[in-house]
């Protein structure tokens, strides 16, 4: 992981550094777990499911970005970052 790359993104303003809440993080990736529980319901539509699912997937991207004490009101950013948060390969 390069956090300098984070910290590249504070520099123009398009992250902010805000300390880490371990009460925060544990709130999101309980909903995460919900929503993805919530995403598996038979007889929702297609698309609920879909939007439940890309939630807990943003939920997760965002929660990795605040554990390293930064964070974004840009919801594609987090999905961006997680090449640096988590390690996923740009691919």
């Amino acid at each position: 992981m390069t956090l300098e790359k984070l910290e590249n993104l504070v520099n123009i303003k398009q992250l902010k550094k805000e300390p880490p809440d371990d009460n925060e993080f544990l709130g999101m990736l309980e909903s995460a777990r919900r929503r993805l529980n919530d995403c598996q319901i038979e007889g929702l539509s297609e698309d609920s499911r879909f939007s439940l699912a890309y939630g807990a997937a943003h939920g997760l991207s965002l929660a990795a970005i605040r554990w390293h004490g930064y964070r974004s009101d840009n919801r594609y950013l987090v999905f961006q970052c997680l090449e640096h948060t988590v390690g996923l390969e740009n691919a």
